[in-house]
């Protein structure tokens, strides 16, 4: 029988078993892939400790690359054999075998590797719909100063090398100096290593006392009072994350002293509702890999056996780029 990682309750990487499962024929809008990659994100994380609560007993991941093995009723822009990937709800990509909605699910191109393709969907994604359309009132031009936490990581170094296609000048945060070293070989135009600076003050002097247009938040509680006052007036504070913890109300009050700046919580899930924004995406996706402006940089690899491994050093803040299960 395939076999899967399943949590039969919320907590610690140590929920977290390989069991064996029963896997069916796809109904109505479904398919069934047998993965050959699934990636890791922090909102794999999010679902085990039950920050983001689903149902139990609860398969865990939410993107992966493989091949369609067979397809339900009115499933026609995939067919058996065909290479495909996904950043889908519900969860479990962390799985040999799975039936699944076939909406958020696109034929991958042959040019692109399963485990490339794992290490990049959700967060490729997520750097499209940031970059692209999570945009300040007054827009976003070449040249332009954006703010981004977290930039060594899968997201991160994706978004680096975007923006700089785009002209935009990024600057990253991240802690130490290595991974700040590797935020600016991925496109940063600056890297401020929070763990020694003020990361506010360095914004600030960047940007000759001006701030920044947009500042993209995957941190949450850590970041977002200081992330406010990187701001310039009409700003746009994008928060997309809660690695260390979710944010504590504000209140909106303190918005028009700050210059009058624009707060907005994103899911990729809104973003990739309907197949046909999911392509669109995708498609933006895959034509700058393909043309080589975005390179996705898979630094850890594990077995399916060892997720929960891999969730400690995620939480620990031990990973670089993207990480892939290998299946």
């Amino acid at each position: 029988m395939p076999r899967a990682i399943q949590i039969e309750a919320f907590g610690g990487p140590e929920q977290m078993k390989l069991v064996e499962v029963e896997v069916g024929s796809p109904g109505p809008g479904e398919i069934r892939i047998r993965h050959h990659a699934a990636g890791l994100n922090f909102i794999d994380v999010y679902q085990r400790t039950g920050l983001y609560p689903n149902p139990l007993p609860l398969k865990l991941g939410m993107e992966g690359a493989g091949v369609v093995e067979a397809v339900g009723e009115g499933v026609a822009h995939l067919a058996p054999g065909d290479r495909a990937a996904y950043a889908s709800n519900p969860p479990g990509s962390y799985s040999e075998v799975r039936v699944m909605p076939a909406k958020n699910v696109v034929r991958l191109p042959d040019g692109i590797a399963f485990d490339t393709a794992a290490g990049m969907m959700l967060k490729g994604l997520t750097a499209q719909y940031l970059l692209k359309k999570t945009r300040p009132v007054e827009g976003l031009e070449p040249g332009d100063f954006v703010l981004f936490h977290a930039a060594a990581g899968g997201v991160g170094l994706i978004a680096c090398q975007w923006a700089r296609a785009l002209g935009l000048r990024l600057i990253g945060t991240a802690g130490g100096a290595a991974k700040c070293e590797l935020a600016l070989a991925h496109g940063a135009a600056h890297c401020i290593d929070y763990s020694k600076e003020d990361f506010v003050a360095r914004v600030k002097e960047i940007t000759g006392g001006k701030g920044v247009k947009v500042v993209y938040d995957s941190v949450g509680k850590d970041t977002w009072d200081q992330s406010l006052d990187c701001l310039r007036p009409f700003g746009l504070m994008a928060s997309f994350g809660n690695a260390s913890g979710p944010v504590p109300p504000f209140a909106p009050g303190i918005l028009g002293p700050k210059g009058s700046i624009y707060v907005t919580r994103q899911t990729l899930f809104t973003h990739i509702a309907t197949r046909e924004a999911t392509q669109a995406m995708a498609d933006d996706l895959f034509a700058v890999v393909a043309g080589g402006a975005v390179k996705i940089r898979i630094d850890q690899r594990y077995a399916l056996a060892d997720a929960a491994q891999a969730h400690r050093d995620l939480e620990a803040r031990k990973t670089t780029g993207s990480t892939v299960f290998t299946i």
